[in-house]
C-alpha cells in the first residue's frame, strides 16, 4: 500500500490468519467506539481490508450496509472474494476491490471510512485524512487503528538484522506512525470531533517460536519478499532472528507473552 520505490511485499493470507483472533481484537475495540452512522443503509469503505475477515465484522455491526473492502494485494483479495463477498443477512452487500490506499479518494459519499492496521504501510498517510473526511456525509465517521510498536524488541531486532543482511531499506521505521497527539491535532483541524487513544495488548501466544510466526504474517513480509530469490540468505536471516526473539520473548508456563501497543482514532465529521 506504499507508493515508495521498495518492492511491494508479497502477502500470505494463511500465515496472516494464523493469529486472526488476536489481530481482530483491536478492530472490535475500534468499532465499539464508532457512533451511530447517519444513513439507514450506510455506505462503508474498509481501507486495507486484507483477507476480509474483519471487513465481515462490519456487516455484522451494520447488516443493511453496502460495504467495500479495498486492498492492493491480489493474494488477500482472492481470499476475501472467495470467503466473504456477497449479500449480507440484513439486505446489505459486502464487496472487495483493488485499490492503492495511498491514492484512493472517495467517489461517492460515505457514512464510515475505516482502516485496520494498514496506514502504517502508507507514508504520509495523515496527509490523506482531509480527502477522506471530505468524502464523508455530515455526521459520518473516519476511524482507524494502527500498530504503535515500532520501538518494540520485535521490530528493533528486525531492523538491526536487516541492516546486517543488506535489506534494511525495505523496512518501515518508527516514523511510519505519528504520535497520538499529532493525529488528534490533525483530525480536529478538519472540524471533526476526535477521540484518540492507545492500548497495549498483552497477547499470550502459543506454539513454537510464536512471535516469529506472528511477524511472518505482517511486519516481516518486506524482508521475506526481498530475500525470496535467495533461500540461503533468507534462512540465515530467519535463524538469527528466531534466536534473538527467543531471548527477547521467553515463553512462560502458559504461553509466550507478547506486548503489542496500538493507536486508535475515531473522528466524526460535523453535521
Amino acid at each position: 500500500m506504499s507508493p515508495a520505490a521498495t518492492p511491494t511485499p508479497t502477502w500470505d493470507p494463511a500465515q496472516y490468519l494464523r493469529h486472526a483472533d488476536h489481530r481482530a481484537r483491536p478492530f472490535t475495540d475500534l468499532l465499539a467506539r464508532v457512533p451511530p452512522l447517519p444513513g439507514d443503509r450506510p455506505r462503508i469503505a474498509d481501507l486495507g481490508c486484507g483477507p476480509g475477515n474483519v471487513t465481515a465484522l462490519l456487516a455484522e455491526r451494520w447488516p443493511t450496509a453496502r460495504i467495500t473492502g479495498l486492498d492492493n494485494s491480489a493474494e488477500m483479495l482472492d481470499r476475501a472474494h472467495t470467503e466473504h463477498e456477497g449479500p449480507t443477512a440484513g439486505g446489505g452487500r459486502l464487496d472487495f476491490a483493488h485499490a492503492d490506499v495511498a491514492r484512493w479518494t472517495p467517489e461517492e459519499p460515505y457514512d464510515l471510512i475505516v482502516s485496520n492496521a494498514t496506514l502504517q504501510w502508507v507514508p504520509g498517510h495523515a496527509d490523506r485524512f482531509g480527502s477522506w473526511v471530505d468524502g464523508l456525509r455530515p455526521g459520518g465517521t473516519f476511524a482507524f487503528q494502527i500498530p504503535g510498536n515500532f520501538d518494540a524488541p520485535s521490530h528493533r531486532l528486525m531492523r538491526d538484522l536487516a541492516a546486517r543482511h543488506g535489506v534494511a531499506d525495505v523496512l518501515r521505521h518508527s516514523d511510519a506512525v505519528l504520535d497520538p497527539s499529532e493525529y488528534l491535532a490533525g483530525l480536529t483541524a478538519l472540524d471533526c470531533a476526535a477521540d484518540v487513544w492507545e492500548t497495549t495488548y498483552l497477547h499470550l501466544l502459543t506454539g513454537e517460536d510464536p512471535v516469529l510466526d506472528w511477524v511472518k504474517g505482517t511486519g516481516l513480509r518486506p524482508v521475506l519478499t526481498a530475500l525470496a530469490d535467495d533461500p540461503g540468505r533468507r534462512d540465515a536471516f530467519l535463524d538469527e532472528y528466531r534466536a534473538a526473539l527467543r531471548e527477547a520473548y521467553p515463553p512462560g508456563p502458559h504461553g509466550t507473552p507478547f506486548p503489542f501497543r496500538r493507536l486508535f482514532a475515531v473522528a466524526r465529521k460535523e453535521q
